[in-house]
């Protein structure tokens, strides 16, 4: 028998143990991310482009997610490990603006995906906001001053120009104080302004409206001492009162109309605020501003959560600009359930008339991190509605639709019940929860692929990621590649999924963007099998048949051929009968097969026989070897029930004796029965036993398994060539049914190319080159190398053994140039290392801390999966591609990667926005415009986005600094005192009659002495100032008295100066006097002296 053959060889073979060094070298790897699905788990702030139709996602890690549409997604890793805490699109123009939690101003290039540059501010950046349609950004600090930086796109670079106010310089042009200690909390354009005018809010309560050109404050709110109404009450309540508002901090800014005159202001008490900005109160009704501030409270409660973000969508069916929706998070009772607030708000004629027509209170799924509007895409008109995205943690991304959330608005119960749809996943991960996954490369050039395309081909319409409701998700941003969409491209890899409903589901993977392909239902259609749709414990896939195995938890095994869909049978076997039952006919791959012989979880398969049978593995220990393709069993064995582990490994060891097809004399080619090909099998369980079994029959090959010495957890079991393939992957088995003649001398199997039956001596040569293979085992806390021969025998005796210092939880091997080259270890403390085969040396040491920013979960070794150098690991909604080897390029990237910027679009755009911009004279008319010729290359446009075209007027101030400052640097010029050296004595000044323009400019920069004693005045010709000039450079702070007080100081001041002057002026004309008495005697007594003398 072979069994027993085998073992006699073993026993007298001598094996040749010069185990070569690895090959692998440091610069061979490369650990990248190249695929990376789902909404990271620390997601934190959101940002959108209403252009381009984009979705970014900051994170608590250094991380960004772009989601775009048809499955386009892209991840951009910052250096820093560190929160984002501001993220916003340059809006259509492919960069995406970031500000870590260290002051990092970041700049990503969106087509590009990568980092074009960054800027570190010396001071904590307590608020944020770019100019819409323009690279100007506002930046304001922990000391309340407002600055600005710019981003050239063409160079590349963050500029910090000189414009800057500082609360200061407010303080003296508004005649409120605003301590420099005060940081700036909010900063919010003016709608409509061309970026003129800018909101700059204070922690302590103090509104600015501050105009650019002008360099006035149009508008100041908030402060000590007013006297306001509850106007409003979102539980619509007729009770008003009046109350005392104190100086209080503000917590969240937004506008609440459209044209900018109402500005919404939430504050850490729970209350709100809507200012009137069109209107500025008078110097005597600063103290009682009840006309243009209005209260409203979501609760009536005295301790109530602070306000933390407010948004707000108009109602374009309305025909005035204030009438929308107004989102709240906060300002709710401390301790109530935590919900997101909706209100639709009415108003008429004053602030007064303000009333809450409907409100909505949307429950949350986790903790609240983020939200942001969307603005429907094409919409114009009375059509327009903004759907609403919810993050909530841990990485949960909703959305509410618009118009279900005006429905809801509309009804008379002011509190209803909005159901979210949750984000689409291309790879589901969480609902249905994913149980195991396969990582599977196809053979190039081969029959399987072709078969497999053609297959697929009729299945790829319709089977694009939609919302289960049927909501279509507004998301559509970004191109894929002509190549990647190609009808005529082959697949390459695919990624197979089971979940805990049964169901599988299989992707494309050849490119960057994953395509689904199938999804096989865990309930057989048509059938009554138990038991098929409980969870997905493992799976195999054969390469070369394009079959597919699935087990369950209840020990049911199923079989699919992806390459066939014509099947309206299957076969459903037992341990007792085997019955052909039929199903309906679909669209997809079909079950061929249901085995259900034990009520036990299945926890390893493995193919053998180039896909012809099938290995099962029990949780009870048993075996079964399954034929594929009768289907039939053809034995289950009980030789493992002996040991109480369960098996987690199987692999073959197959030894090919003969040719199938040989030469015959009478026909050309005949298929000959000729001895089978005989094969073990290599049972290893969780307490790191080896069983062999022959795997014809399931008889032992030894009669005791093999075992440690000292009792471990085992991982995994690889069985190795002297040329390092691994021989328990289908690869080796299809290689070994290639060309014999080119390849048959480096494989492990002998074959036969003649019509003979094979000699004695080269059967026993197959085996001595089986004996020659090596055995890897890997365990928790160690790696042990053994020869066949050992194994076979029951010895523990290593070639090579590596102890860890850190319990180990995953392994696998991957090739280079074909050859199986190197061990990828994975350690529960999230650690990687890689070491090269057969030595074992460490080659590389890495984290998927380091590489996707994850950390190490439970049970996250069960759904990774590799194959050819391609890693792929499942955390949360997280699913990531990684390459290991350098200069590998399995995806094609970039060329088949999608970009996340549309320039075709992005042209549109611009020509629309600059077609309307000349259209101002018909504004009526030009959104509809621009909705229209936008919409008709992608359908994805935001006609309520305002974008300016121009902003060299911006430019040309924010080059400068701004008025006041220079009004301060004149104030301090009025202390300058002359000195003696200054006055030039008798010099005739030369008078000719100038233009003050040109006097101005003969001047040459020089100043007079009057100029330096009163200040520099840019033009002799008197002229009008404005109030704003007059306060700035005249007033302070204070009441009529103290104003009176330092007038007179003033004066004061000025008289001293006064006197000074004519105190000088006393002593030079003495000086003079004493000059001129002094000459005098000199030229007598020159006089009176000959030449001779001199």
């Amino acid at each position: 028998m072979f069994a027993k053959r085998l073992l006699q060889k073993a026993v007298h073979h001598h094996p040749q143990l010069n185990v070569q060094r690895g090959d692998l070298k440091p610069q061979d790897l490369d650990l990248r991310v190249a695929i990376h699905y789902g909404v990271p788990s620390t997601s934190s702030v959101l940002a959108f482009d209403p252009i381009q139709r984009l979705l970014a996602i900051g994170t608590l890690d250094g991380r960004i997610k772009v989601i775009g549409g048809d499955g386009i997604e892209g991840l951009l890793i910052s250096p820093k490990q560190l929160p984002y805490k501001y993220l916003e699109f340059i809006q259509n123009q492919g960069f995406l603006i970031g500000i870590s939690n260290d002051n990092d101003i970041q700049v990503w290039n969106l087509e590009d995906r990568c980092l074009a540059c960054c800027l570190q501010w010396e001071s904590n950046i307590t608020a944020f906001c770019l100019i819409g349609g323009s690279h100007f950004m506002y930046i304001g600090d922990e000391y309340g001053l407002l600055s600005v930086v710019k981003f050239d796109g063409e160079d590349g670079k963050l500029s910090h120009l000189p414009y800057n106010i500082s609360a200061n310089s407010l303080s003296e042009a508004s005649g409120l104080s605003v301590p420099d200690d005060q940081p700036i909390v909010g900063i919010l354009p003016q709608p409509h302004s061309s970026g003129d005018r800018v909101v700059i809010a204070y922690a302590n309560g103090l509104i600015i409206l501050w105009d650019v050109s002008k360099s006035q404050i149009p508008f100041i709110g908030g402060g000590k001492d007013l006297q306001l109404k509850d106007a409003v009450d979102s539980d619509v309540q007729d009770d008003i009162s009046e109350i005392h508002l104190q100086e209080k901090e503000i917590s969240a800014i937004c506008w609440a109309s459209s044209d900018g005159s109402i500005l919404a202001v939430g504050y850490i008490d729970g209350d709100i605020l809507f200012w009137n900005t069109s209107t500025a109160p008078s110097k005597g009704e600063r103290n009682e501003q009840t006309k243009n501030v209005v209260k409203l409270r979501l609760s009536s409660s005295e301790r109530r959560l602070p306000v933390i973000v407010l948004q707000w969508s108009s109602n374009k069916s309305s025909r005035n600009d204030y009438n929308g929706q107004l989102f709240i998070y906060g300002g709710d009772e401390i301790g109530s359930e935590e919900v997101l607030t909706v209100l639709s708000l009415e108003w008429s004629s004053g602030m007064d008339a303000v009333r809450c027509v409907g409100r909505v209170d949307l429950t949350l799924t986790g903790s609240f991190a983020d939200m942001i509007l969307s603005p429907t895409a094409g919409a114009t008109g009375g059509n327009h509605k903004a759907d609403l995205f919810v993050l909530t943690n841990p990485g949960q991304l909703h959305l509410y639709d618009g118009t279900n959330l005006s429905t809801l608005l509309s009804e008379k119960e002011r509190k209803q019940f909005a159901c979210p749809v949750e984000f689409p996943l291309v790879i589901p991960t969480v609902d249905p929860a994913m149980t195991v996954g396969k990582f599977s490369v196809l053979p190039a050039g081969g029959n399987s692929s072709k078969s497999l395309s053609e297959l697929t081909s009729i299945m790829k319409p319709g089977l694009t990621p939609n919302t289960a409701t049927g909501i279509k998700w507004p998301l559509t941003g970004g191109v894929p590649t002509q190549l990647s969409v190609s009808k005529d491209n082959s697949i390459d890899r695919l990624y197979i999924a089971g979940y805990q409903d049964g169901s599988v589901r299989i992707w494309d993977a050849s490119y960057p963007i994953l395509t689904l392909l199938f999804v096989l239902e865990g309930v057989v259609q048509g059938t009554d099998v138990a038991s098929s749709s409980a969870p997905v414990t493992t799976l195999d896939f054969c390469q070369q048949t394009l079959n597919l195995a699935v087990g369950n938890e209840c020990g049911v095994v199923r079989i699919y051929n992806l390459g066939s869909s014509n099947t309206t049978s299957f076969h459903y076997v037992t341990e007792t009968k085997c019955e052909v039952q039929s199903c309906a006919q679909g669209k997809g791959p079909e079950c061929k097969a249901v085995f259900f012989l034990l009520k036990s979880p299945v926890q390893a398969l493995q193919f053998g026989n180039c896909g012809a049978k099938l290995a099962v593995g029990f949780g009870f220990g048993r075996v079964a070897v399954l034929d594929v393709s009768s289907p039939a069993i053809l034995f289950a064995a009980d030789c493992v029930s002996s040991s109480s582990s369960p098996i987690i490994s199987l692999s073959w060891l197959e030894f090919k004796n003969a040719h199938s097809h040989v030469k015959s004399t009478e026909k050309s080619e005949t298929e000959v029965a000729v001895k089978p090909e005989e094969e073990i099998i290599f049972i290893l369980t969780k307490d790191a036993k080896i069983f062999s079994i022959d795997g014809a029959n399931g008889e032992m090959i030894h009669p005791h398994p093999w075992h440690l010495k000292k009792e471990e957890t085992a991982l995994s079991m690889y069985i190795i060539a002297s040329s390092f393939p691994v021989l328990n992957r289908e690869k080796h088995l299809e290689e070994s049914s290639k060309d014999s003649t080119a390849k048959g001398e480096a494989e492990l199997d002998a074959s036969s190319t003649g019509t003979e039956h094979p000699s004695s001596s080269e059967t026993a040569s197959s085996l001595d080159r089986s004996l020659d293979t090596l055995v890897l085992l890997c365990c928790e806390s160690s790696l042990r190398l053994y020869s066949m021969k050992s194994v076979i025998q029951g010895k523990d005796k290593t070639i090579h053994k590596v102890n860890h210092t850190k319990p180990c939880c995953w392994t696998t091997t991957f090739k280079k140039d074909g050859r199986v080259c190197g061990l990828l270890l994975l350690f529960q403390t999230g650690d990687l290392e890689i070491r090269s085969l057969p030595d074992l040396e460490l080659v590389k040491e890495s984290s998927i801390k380091s590489i996707l920013r994850w950390n190490y979960k439970a049970n996250m070794d069960k759904l990774m999966t590799s194959d050819d150098a391609q890693l792929t690991l499942t955390s949360g909604c997280e699913v990531a591609f990684v390459s290991l080897l350098a200069g590998s390029n399995d995806f094609r990237i970039p060329e088949y990667l999608p970009c996340l910027h549309d320039r075709v679009l992005a042209a549109a755009a611009d020509a629309a926005i600059n077609f309307s911009s000349n259209q101002k004279k018909k504004q009526g008319i030009a959104p509809g415009i621009l909705g229209g010729i936008v919409k008709g290359f992608k359908g994805k446009v935001n006609t309520s986005a305002t974008l300016e075209s121009d902003f060299t007027h911006l430019e040309s101030k924010f080059l400068k600094t701004p008025f006041i400052d220079t009004t301060q640097n004149v104030n301090k010029q009025e202390d300058i005192e002359l000195d003696i050296d200054d006055i030039d004595i008798d010099e005739t000044p030369l008078v000719i009659n100038y233009s003050s323009h040109e006097a101005v400019k003969s001047k040459g920069g020089k100043e007079t002495d009057r100029e330096k004693l009163l200040g520099t005045q840019d033009d002799s010709t008197p002229r009008v100032r404005t109030a704003q000039e007059i306060i700035a450079k005249y007033r302070k702070t204070g009441d009529a008295s103290s104003a009176a007080a330092q007038a007179r100081n003033k004066l004061a001041e000025r008289g001293e100066k006064l006197e000074r002057i004519s105190r000088r002026t006393a002593e030079l004309q003495s000086g003079a006097e004493n000059f001129a008495s002094l000459a005098d005697e000199l030229a007598k007594a020159m006089e009176n002296r000959k030449w001779w003398q001199i």
